[in-house]
């Protein structure tokens, strides 16, 4: 089985920002470089025919390269218990677009739609069940309240592979196309 998601991933410079804001809260698992993107749409688990099926149909998907910045920071928490830091990316509009030609895209290979609400974001940080004081985690986010970039455009849509280890997830590029006016598929 393949644990798949799409993503986009911003460019060297602002996961360099990113990564020099990252510290100052016990109990975090910070991100790395290599973990740094913006979801457009997890897959979940699926078998070798499907993965090409969801390839297949990505790589027909047209679109233009989103141009975003980052603006500030937030948080996902489970069950009343922060699990995720966050920073936001805007403009919405422009990934929501391409999150609906996503989705699209995966319906035609018989993946389920995802019933959430689409949040344009970078994870940070995730929290075991037993780490992450909110009153800490709430003052990171407000000396981070700031937390900018200029505007970046991120070129390549990525279907990544999530490969779950003691350490944390790994994340392996499986393929990537270039956004534009036509699609030109690319492994």
């Amino acid at each position: 089985m393949h644990r798949l998601f799409v993503a986009l991933r911003p460019p060297p410079a602002i996961r360099t920002l990113l990564l020099d804001v990252m510290e100052g809260l016990p109990g975090a698992r910070w991100q790395d470089d290599e973990q740094l993107h913006v979801t457009l749409r997890f897959i979940g688990e699926v078998d070798r025919q499907q993965a090409e099926d969801v390839a297949t149909a990505l790589s027909r998907i047209a679109a233009p390269a989103p141009t975003v910045r980052l603006d500030g920071a937030g948080t996902f928490d489970k069950r009343g218990r922060i699990d995720t830091l966050w920073a936001r990316v805007v403009p919405v509009e422009p990934l929501a677009a391409l999150h609906r030609k996503v989705d699209q895209a995966l319906a035609r290979a018989g993946v389920a739609p995802d019933p959430r609400r689409y949040l344009p974001h970078v994870t940070l940080a995730r929290f075991s069940r037993t780490a992450g004081d909110p009153a800490l985690i709430d003052r990171w986010i407000a000396s981070h309240a700031a937390l900018t970039s200029p505007d970046f455009t991120m070129p390549h849509l990525t279907l990544f592979e999530s490969i779950l280890g003691h350490e944390g997830a790994r994340y392996e590029a499986v393929a990537r196309w270039p956004l534009g006016d036509a699609p030109s598929p690319r492994t």
